[in-house]
């Protein structure tokens, strides 16, 4: 019962890992195929193929592309001629020293890759200028500043590798070589080199991978000459299209391609092998039959598989045409907007209707307003300046005595100051003075009673 438990578990971890580890590219594979503007994989509009052919007249894409191939072929050369340097000084130092010269040489793998393009950019840039040499040398040129400086930490890769191999080499071979008559030259051509070969072949790819990807050295030196990795960064800044998301199909492709035909040919090698243990020695002698390409070699028959299955696309793509379910897709989202833009409008027409009745609310003026009270406030925002009693005698009757005055500036204005009255009226004295300003102005301090 646990042994089951813990195989389910292994198959559930396996299942997880790889689908994280892979699902990103799955996901990718299939925007390459979906006819939306926006690399994405649902909603699903449409299958098509013209992401593919808008990426191939891409002109910034493809001399991206050719930059990064010169640019890792350079960097192929020199990574692997100085990590193999290294790796053979380093089986052949003193002892003593190894330890420091493989911190030496390692080091580069732990700098960051920022440090080692300002570096390298820096650096030939002191060297072009001691030289006397203007800004379009040599030691100026992009691919020559980004093969140098992707170089620096890709040469350590290189070294790790070839010296895994070159551990398991018996120098005894070289010795004999040379005690043979062979010079030092031949020797490592003839004896070290071809057991070399794997090894090489590996750091070659490495070194290739590892440069066609780099962005944190190459963004300060590839000058005029932007690699694959910088100019997508570049595209992203202004907004990507699935023609993208097309190139990452076709590099998943050739991945998947490589490394199964890699495969069937190592698994091939191992068939022959042991054919030839099982021969007999006229067998041998007179050519051991080697078994079928496909016969029991699984890698062989995927490679098979795969490449029918990549001419079954390309010949579908040649006679497909998504025109028709592109037209419909496109009449479906423009009747989706009208009918978005119509249900805006509704809630706006809704939404003012509601805002003009808070407004003229025929609730808000009641019956009683139209005959308001004498004594009721002034909202006319003026108070009763402008009030036609201010002015003039009021007809009805009402106590002088008991009116208020309202006009805001007392009874300076009041005709009874400058002429006297007819009527009778109480004692000066006994008469209280509303005008603000006293008696000064009234006509019995100049003449006499």
């Amino acid at each position: 019962m646990n042994l089951s438990v813990i195989r389910v578990s292994i198959w559930v971890y396996l299942a997880v890992f790889f689908a994280y580890l892979l699902g990103p590219l799955v996901i990718m594979s299939v925007t390459a195929f979906n006819s939306s503007e926006f690399p994405r994989a649902t909603p699903w509009e449409c299958l098509t193929f013209d992401w593919f052919a808008e990426l191939f007249q891409d002109e910034r894409i493809l001399v991206s592309i050719r930059n990064s191939f010169i640019i890792g072929a350079g960097t192929v050369v020199l990574s692997v001629a100085m990590g193999l340097a290294g790796a053979l000084m380093l089986t052949q130092i003193w002892p003593k020293l190894r330890a420091t010269y493989y911190t030496v040489v390692i080091a580069p793998i732990l700098i960051p890759g920022v440090v080692l393009g300002i570096s390298t950019l820096v650096f030939w840039d002191r060297i072009n200028r001691f030289l006397g040499l203007g800004p379009d040398s040599f030691l100026s040129n992009g691919i020559f500043l980004t093969v140098i400086g992707q170089s620096t930490f890709i040469a350590s890769y290189c070294m790790l590798v070839l010296v895994a191999r070159l551990q398991r080499y018996d120098t005894g071979q070289t010795e004999a070589a040379l005690d043979l008559g062979a010079t030092h030259a031949q020797a490592f051509r003839k004896v070290l080199l071809p057991f070399m070969r794997p090894a090489i072949a590996s750091a070659a790819v490495l070194a290739f991978l590892a440069s066609f990807e780099n962005y944190n050295t190459t963004t300060f030196t590839f000058g005029q000459y932007p690699t694959l990795t910088i100019e997508l960064a570049q595209k992203v800044r202004y907004g990507i299209n699935p023609s993208i998301s097309a190139l990452a199909f076709i590099i998943v492709v050739l991945t998947v391609f490589f490394a199964l035909l890699n495969e069937a040919m190592i698994k091939r090698r191992e068939l022959a092998a042991a054919a030839r243990r099982g021969a007999t020695v006229g067998e041998v002698a007179g050519g051991v039959r080697l078994p079928r390409f496909l016969s029991g070699n699984g890698a062989a028959v995927g490679l098979v598989l795969f490449c029918a299955a990549a001419i079954a696309v390309v010949g579908t793509a040649t006679a497909y045409s998504p025109d028709v379910c592109i037209a419909r897709v496109q009449e479906e989202k423009r009747l989706e907007a009208e009918r978005r833009i119509e249900e805006l409008k509704r809630q706006r027409e809704l939404e003012r209707q509601r805002n003009f009745e808070g407004v003229f609310d025929p609730d808000e003026l009641s019956p009683g307003e139209e005959e308001a009270a004498p004594e009721s406030d002034d909202n006319s925002g003026f108070g009763n300046v402008f009030d036609p009693g201010n002015l003039q005698g009021e007809e009805e009757g009402a106590a002088p005595e008991e009116e208020s005055d309202n006009s805001g500036f007392g009874n300076v204005f009041d005709p009874g100051n400058l002429q006297g009255e007819e009527e009778s009226s109480a004692p000066a004295e006994e008469e209280s003075d509303n005008s603000g300003f006293g008696n000064v102005f009234d006509p019995g301090n100049l003449t006499s009673e």
